[in-house]
């Protein structure tokens, strides 16, 4: 929104690339290394590299509450990014995010695990997958080509498998009005609706 008239985004991300902007120093629309430096790991599983911002506390709010249920896998090391001087530019950051917003939480987990949480499937994957699902599948403002998503085949594989639940197919028609009318219903009021009131049935049955 800060950006010069004339000014086009790479199809690919480049950490040579310069944005301009006022804001260029915390939130660049390219992203990449502008030092090096690595990232300190500590001894938990969880890695979280991030701020005390409204983004940031979601995550150290969620983990709280995991440990005080009593997952002690949830058990994390947490370490201070100040994004107002430029920390989420580091070589270290960019390898865990490289679109270089916090919060980023090394976890490396879909290497190792069915999902996010482990072996089951939970809050945690339906919270991230309609973002980041569609950004490994290309389907999120090209923004998959400009980070390369392809490269991340454990990240691609947990997408396409949560993408083929059914009950994550008929959550995504519900509200849609973009696409393929068989995936639009504007309203639900019932279970049933999936069969007689997506778009495609409405216009079928008004014609």
């Amino acid at each position: 929104m800060n950006q010069p008239s004339d000014y086009t985004p790479p199809k690919i991300w480049s950490p040579d690339k310069k944005s301009g902007g006022r804001f260029e120093s915390i939130n660049r629309p390219v992203a990449g290394a502008t030092h090096e430096r690595e990232l300190p790991v500590g001894r938990h599983p969880l890695q979280l590299y991030s701020l005390g911002t409204p983004n940031g506390v979601k995550v150290t709010v969620m983990l709280e509450e995991l440990l005080e249920a009593g997952h002690r896998e949830a058990e994390y090391d947490a370490w201070l990014i100040r994004i107002d001087e430029g920390e989420q530019f580091s070589s270290g950051f960019v390898a865990v995010n490289p679109n270089s917003k916090i919060p980023a939480l090394l976890d490396r987990r879909l290497a190792d695990n069915r999902f996010l949480g482990g072996s089951d499937y939970s809050i945690a994957d339906i919270a991230a997958w309609p973002w980041y699902g569609a950004l490994a599948k290309g389907q999120l403002y090209e923004a998959g080509e400009f980070l390369q998503v392809q490269e991340y085949t454990h990240v691609v594989r947990w997408a396409d498998e949560i993408a083929q639940r059914p009950a994550v197919r008929r959550g995504r028609k519900v509200n849609r009005v973009s696409g393929n009318p068989a995936n639009q219903l504007h309203e639900r009021h019932d279970a049933s609706d999936f069969e007689t009131r997506t778009e495609d049935k409405r216009s079928a049955s008004s014609s």
